[in-house]
């Protein structure tokens, strides 16, 4: 466990995003057609309007992997003290966010889109911490 004390912030950042990823992905299988409603009636009056189930499809498939990289990452820095495949999920994790971050501006959610300025933030540092 001296790996874990070693790594202790940047595995916990990584345990923080992966539960945030991995369960944004699995409420979006889960319920697909509700996520396709609410977004639609969210993005009704923006550019996006006609695009929502590709463009969810594209944030899940995104996500998913980055919560998986993610996790994938955290086993690599415990059992071999790497972070390269953490870094890539990281990395994932921040284009995901950016992605969410466009449509809620173009939504005119700036509420919703000031609130995504916590997780890229969390993010940022996740990437700080591993280099």
């Amino acid at each position: 466990m001296l790996i874990f004390h070693n790594h202790a912030a940047e595995i916990l950042v990584l345990l923080f995003l992966i539960i945030t990823f991995l369960q944004s992905g699995v409420d979006k299988l889960t319920d697909w057609k509700g996520n396709v409603d609410f977004i639609s009636e969210h993005f009704k009056n923006s550019p996006l309007k006609n695009m929502v189930p590709l463009l969810l499809l594209t944030v899940l498939i995104i996500e998913v992997a980055a919560g998986f990289l993610m996790l994938i990452g955290v086993y690599y820095i415990l059992a071999e003290d790497s972070s390269s495949i953490a870094k890539i999920g990281l990395e994932f994790a921040a284009i995901t966010l950016l992605m969410l971050l466009i449509g809620q501006r173009l939504a005119k959610d700036y509420a919703g889109a000031m609130s995504l300025a916590v997780y890229f933030i969390l993010t940022i540092l996740g990437l700080y911490l591993l280099n």
